[in-house]
C-alpha cells in the first residue's frame, strides 16, 4: 500500500502554492490565463483544486511565475503525486470521500455517538454495521469496505506515516449489542488493547454527564502535520458526510472536540469501564 499519494489533500496543496506563486509575480488570474493559454475558469479551477493539471501544465505555470531551483523540482514532484491513484481505488471507492483525506492525516480526533469508531472497530463489528446501513451492497462490495477499513488501522502501529488516533465514545455505544453480544464482546476486547497502543487515547463520554456540546453530530477533526495544510472537520449525518475547511467552522469543531475532552472519563477509567461491561455482558 502506498502512503501517500493522490488525495485531496496533495491536490489541495498543489492548488495553494500555486495560487500563492501566481499572486507573488504580481499576476491575476485574467492576466495570467491568457499567457498559459487557458480561459480564466480554467485556471480557476486549479487553483481551487477543482480541476487536475498535469506536469506539462505545471511546468508552464513555473516558467510564467518565473519559479526554478528546489522549488521547481518539489512542485513537479507533487504534481506527480497528486494525479497517482490512492491504494483505496484499487477496493472500488474514489477520491472525494472521507479515506484521501484521512491517509494525509497525522492526527485524528474522532468523536461518535452511536458506534466504535472505524479506527477501532474489529471486522465483524463493522460487518454488522454495514449489513444495518440502508445502502445495497454486493457481498463484494462489504468485503472490500471491511478490508479498507482494516487497512486503515494499521497506521496506529505502522513505523513509517504513522497516525495518532483521540477518540472519544458515548457511553451508550459500549451498550449496544452491534452485531450481538458475542461479536460485541470481542470489539470491546480490542476497545482495552487499542487503549494500550501509544498512539491512542481512547476516552468514553458518561452517561451522567447529561448535555453536552455534540449531542446532535458525529464529527471528526484532521490535522495534517509537516504537509502545511490546516485542519479541516468532517461532519457525518444520516444522509452523508460534510467537509468543513473554513477557519471558523474548523475552530469551532475543535473547541467542541475540547470540551469534550474535558467532560470524558480519564483513559484509564474509560478502559476499565470497557472492562465492567463487557464482564456483564
Amino acid at each position: 500500500m502506498s502512503a501517500r499519494n493522490g488525495s485531496t489533500v496533495r491536490r489541495r496543496q498543489l492548488a495553494r502554492a500555486l495560487r500563492e506563486l501566481r499572486a507573488a509575480a504580481g499576476l491575476t488570474v485574467e492576466t495570467a490565463a491568457p499567457r498559459l493559454d487557458w480561459s480564466s475558469s480554467k485556471l480557476s479551477r486549479i487553483e481551487n483544486a477543482q480541476q487536475l493539471v498535469d506536469v506539462h501544465g505545471v511546468r508552464s505555470m513555473l516558467d510564467l511565475y518565473d519559479v526554478g531551483g528546489d522549488r521547481w523540482t518539489e512542485l513537479i514532484t507533487l504534481t506527480r503525486e497528486a494525479r497517482e491513484k490512492g491504494w483505496w481505488r484499487a477496493y472500488g471507492m474514489d477520491d472525494n470521500g472521507y479515506i484521501p483525506l484521512e491517509t494525509e492525516a497525522t492526527l485524528v480526533r474522532d468523536f461518535t455517538l452511536g458506534y466504535v469508531p472505524g479506527l477501532l472497530q474489529t471486522p465483524d463489528y463493522a460487518r454488522a454495521l454495514f449489513q444495518a446501513a440502508l445502502i445495497r451492497r454486493t457481498e463484494a462490495v462489504l468485503e472490500n469496505e471491511i478490508e479498507v477499513r482494516m487497512i486503515r488501522q494499521r497506521r496506529l502501529t505502522a513505523d513509517e506515516h504513522p497516525l495518532e488516533l483521540l477518540a472519544i465514545v458515548d457511553e451508550s455505544v459500549l451498550h449496544r449489542p452491534v452485531g450481538g453480544p458475542e461479536v460485541m464482546r470481542a470489539q470491546l476486547a480490542r476497545l482495552v488493547e487499542a487503549a494500550e497502543l501509544d498512539r491512542v487515547t481512547f476516552q468514553v463520554l458518561p452517561i451522567g454527564t447529561g448535555a453536552h456540546p455534540a449531542m446532535s453530530a458525529v464529527f471528526t477533526v484532521l490535522s495534517f502535520g509537516d504537509l502545511g495544510e490546516p485542519d479541516l472537520a468532517y461532519v457525518e449525518h444520516p444522509m452523508g458526510a460534510v467537509q468543513m475547511a473554513k477557519e471558523a467552522d474548523v475552530a469551532r469543531a475543535t473547541l467542541v472536540s475540547d470540551r469534550l475532552w474535558s467532560l470524558a472519563l480519564s483513559p484509564a477509567d474509560s478502559v476499565a469501564l470497557v472492562c465492567r461491561v463487557a464482564e456483564q455482558m
